[in-house]
């Protein structure tokens, strides 16, 4: 599961056409979630509620501007709760769209040519009393771009590249001018929500003991600030006392984080916003695995937890015991990355007919149906797989490299691939011709490949052991090493050869997807070159071209290019799609949205009697 602070769900955009000068808005229909609805009882104020956090996958980061590494959708979750971003998308109204309520601003105001736009903030204060104003505003945008390559946001051409000028008009008006014309639906949808006003006054700071300062206003004191800023988040034992996170704006605040991954939430008292918080608190419970948390859920320790596709014989059980199962579905993709730069590995990695040989060893339609149960797609490409999408293109959705044992053989065998006496193919014969191993494979080079997997979830379990059979069957020796979902993730960054952060060959993280997409799936975060979440290295001119072209047109041509691209190039192994989770509520816990985005808007949870 890696993340975005949200994704988006359109199987139509039923609000396309923008207005010069009015808001940019997108409202998605389709994919909206399902909802816990009205489902009888009194509303109540206050009261607590536990949610189960996913198997082996505890919060890690508090600040937020995430590193790579730090950026699971849990930790953005409870981010989002204590300090309120610019502007919010998700699936609460019915559809997706920009939740107004849920933002600081109001809706941006495009100038007629695309070129810049003028956003107003809302009247929100902070926990010390102090105003949220355009200086926070500024805050974040001085930080993020002195630190950009450190920013796991970061894509280079896109925010904060993209601005040329911050303009503050007044402590709640501000106007950025960007280097081009945008389509609006897209700044907004893709690129603001990553902004998030920051206590300018209580944080711009180098050290504990420092003195506050204008220090974001250089660049030397820009990366001063963020180190020292990124330097406490890394410090999670300081949470609950470190004052850095005392200081927030959003309906809740932090009661409890522990370095187990248990966080408990409790109500702002001086939140002044217009979405203010239901429940006194709530506990995010984490799990070492998807059984444990299914025995505490069914002996009533969690409010708000999961079941494993397995254990849905159980479900009436469940339902005849005052629970709710609803499977929650999102706007994502799941894959495998490969790293291009892997000394070892990257060579091969970087020959088309082998991704298509790994590609073709993957029985997507069997993982979905016998090992998710239907609780997963398969998926071809990179646009989320919904048939109704206007986004997707006619060769994703056809899948151009069907399961075939057989051809994956030839393909390899084809390029100069023999087996060695452990089956295992070995480069033969080297070099560059159309019947030889490709540029950079060094004679007798094993497809003998180690693959990181998050742990704690029978169906990856059974998912990459599916896998592995497969590719032996092909002659590709697959091991598979399970890992707690954060150590995959800090172990999976982007990196070049020489480094020994570039060890690792495969990897995986998407028992609840991989990656959950704002309202374009652009990809522009994950496979554009450089990008600080493409982490294995991908890199391709024409995809650059491709994506860049889709975030500048409101043509879902555009985007059906650069996933028509995709699909056939093969950046990553694409595996089918499981739902986020199979929800399991208390029928007296109100207010959820399943957020297609993967969002959490707990502030508008309740109780009732």
């Amino acid at each position: 599961m890696f993340p975005t602070p949200q994704g988006r769900s359109p199987r139509r955009r039923t609000l396309a056409a923008l207005a010069a000068g009015s808001a940019a808005l997108v409202a998605l229909s389709a994919c909206t979630g399902a909802s816990s609805g009205s489902g009888g009882g009194t509303p109540s104020e206050g009261g607590s509620v536990s949610f189960a956090l996913p198997p082996n996958a505890t919060p890690n980061w508090i600040l937020p501007v995430g590193l790579p590494g730090y950026l699971a959708t849990y930790n953005s979750s409870i981010q989002h709760e204590m300090f309120v971003p610019l502007v919010d998308f998700n699936g609460s109204s019915g559809s997706v769209a920009l939740d107004e309520k849920g933002g600081a601003a109001n809706p941006p105001k495009y100038a007629p040519d695309g070129k810049s736009a003028t956003i107003t903030l809302k009247d929100l204060t902070w926990s010390t009393g102090a105003k949220v104003t355009t200086r926070d505003v500024e805050f974040w945008f001085n930080l993020v771009r002195a630190n950009k390559t450190k920013w796991g946001g970061y894509s280079k051409g896109r925010i904060p590249d993209s601005v040329t000028a911050f303009k503050a008009v007044d402590d709640k008006t501000f106007t950025l001018t960007f280097d081009q014309s945008y389509n609006p639906e897209w700044y907004t949808a893709n690129q603001l929500i990553y902004v998030v006003p920051l206590p300018q006054a209580a944080w711009d700071k180098q050290s504990a003991d420092g003195q506050v300062g204008d220090f974001d206003r250089s660049e030397e004191g820009a990366r001063k600030v963020f180190d020292y800023l990124t330097g406490q988040a890394k410090q999670i034992a300081n949470y609950n006392t470190d004052p850095l996170w005392k200081v927030t704006n959003g309906p809740f605040a932090l009661k409890e984080f522990t370095t187990g991954g248990q966080v408990t939430l409790q109500k702002n008292p001086k939140y002044t916003g217009q979405d203010p918080a239901h429940l006194d608190t709530v506990v995010f419970k984490p799990f070492t695995s998807a059984d444990a948390e299914f025995n505490v859920l069914q002996s009533g320790g969690v409010d708000y937890g999961y079941m494993t596709s397995a254990n849905l014989g159980q479900r009436g059980a469940l339902e005849a015991r005052n629970f709710k199962v609803e499977p929650w579905r999102g706007w994502a993709i799941t894959y495998i990355p490969y790293n291009f730069n892997n000394p070892q590995a990257g060579p091969a990695f970087k020959q088309l007919y082998v991704r298509q040989a790994i590609q073709g060893a993957v029985d997507q339609k069997s993982i979905a149906k016998n090992i998710w149960r239907d609780m997963a797609t398969p998926g071809y490409g990179p646009v989320p797989q919904d048939d109704k999408s206007e986004f997707l293109s006619e060769a994703q959705r056809k899948a151009p490299f069907p399961f075939d044992i057989e051809n994956s053989k030839r393909l390899l065998t084809s390029h100069g691939w023999q087996p060695g006496p452990d089956g295992t193919l070995a480069c033969a014969s080297p070099g560059t011709a159309e019947n030889q191993c490709g540029a950079g494979v060094a004679a007798g080079t094993r497809l003998k490949l180690t693959l990181l997997t998050e742990s704690g979830s029978k169906e990856t379990e059974n998912m990459m052991l599916e896998l592995k059979s497969s590719l032996s069957k092909v002659g590709i020796a697959l091991e598979v090493k399970p890992q707690p979902l954060n150590t995959v993730l800090g172990n999976s960054v982007p990196c070049t050869p020489e480094q020994n952060e570039c060890s690792w060959q495969l990897s995986f993280f998407g028992t609840q997807g991989s990656w959950y997409f704002p309202a374009y799936p652009s990809g522009d975060r994950i496979f554009a070159s450089g990008a600080s979440s493409n982490l294995g290295n991908y890199t391709d001119p024409h995809a650059d071209e491709l994506i860049t072209a889709a975030l500048k047109s409101q043509d879902p041509d555009a985007m059906r290019k650069y996933g028509e691209y995709l699909t056939q190039q093969l950046p990553v192994i694409w595996l089918p799609n499981p739902v986020y989770q199979i929800s399991v509520l208390n029928k007296k816990l109100q207010g959820v949205v399943q957020d297609p985005l993967a969002g959490m808007q707990v502030q508008r949870w309740y109780l009732t009697k």
